[in-house]
């Protein structure tokens, strides 16, 4: 693998050379990957578009609502630690918010994650986007993860810390990787949170995430049963909204 990427020199390019300016309309956007979630949200009363991502192959809105008399962005992600990065930085740059609840599924490679909430304090960096943004090593560490544990705490929801391997290569988690990371102490498999992690502390963004286990990844079988909860279900929006409150 190719480690050696990171370097301080200074950037070429940069959001505002696609957007101008950066503006500021609130200071915290909860990152969603569930369209399900997302469309939900927007039908609210108070819930307005506030900017976009404007690609040239698709938009992505970003949209404002009110909470707790503040304004609080929200947009669906991209999959994939670069792409979901980039999101990061652009939506940091178009709504000025420097505070970002995510929240999506991943995979369970360890019995004891199955059926709860995830919440990741170490990254193993299989990815590529994160050698960019600090310095090579195995894992990263998840700064803000026991700000949002302490939030489960008192919620009294059933919850797992612990370890989490970041992959791009979702067709490649094979039965020997799998098995490896397990005995590596690893508990779950997700695709964005190494590189996200890895951006946002470069670019002094405090992230706040949480995971929900949806299938199961065994070296006898793949069960695909609870992902769609996993990855729709609405109760991770109100977690989101709890841990707001912690962080405002």
């Amino acid at each position: 693998m190719i480690t050696d990427s990171y370097n301080e020199s200074e950037e070429i390019i940069s959001p505002k050379d696609f957007y101008g300016e950066r503006k500021k309309v609130c200071d915290i956007c909860i990152v969603t990957f569930s369209k399900d979630i997302f469309y939900e949200i927007i039908k609210r009363e108070d819930a307005k578009k506030i900017s976009e991502i404007d690609n040239c192959n698709k938009t992505i809105d970003i949209y404002g609502f009110d909470y707790n008399g503040k304004k609080v962005g929200i947009y669906i992600s991209e999959l994939g630690s670069a792409i979901a990065s980039m999101c990061i930085m652009d939506v940091n740059h178009l709504i000025g918010a420097t505070k970002f609840v995510m929240f999506g599924s991943c995979g369970v490679i360890n019995d004891i994650a199955k059926g709860k909430y995830v919440i990741p304090t170490i990254a193993y960096r299989d990815e590529g986007m994160s050698y960019h943004y600090k310095a090579p090593s195995d894992d990263i560490n998840i700064k803000n993860a026991k700000i949002v544990e302490e939030v489960f705490k008192e919620l009294k929801i059933p919850y797992i810390s612990g370890k989490v391997w970041t992959t791009d290569a979702i067709y490649k988690e094979t039965k020997d990787n799998v098995k490896k990371m397990r005995d590596k102490g690893y508990i779950a498999v997700e695709m964005e949170l190494a590189g996200v992690e890895a951006v946002c502390q470069n670019k002094n963004i405090e992230l706040y995430d949480f995971l929900q286990s949806g299938d199961v990844l065994a070296e006898e079988f793949y069960d695909v049963i609870g992902i769609k909860e996993a990855n729709h279900s609405l109760d991770k929006f109100y977690i989101a909204l709890k841990i707001i409150d912690r962080i405002s």
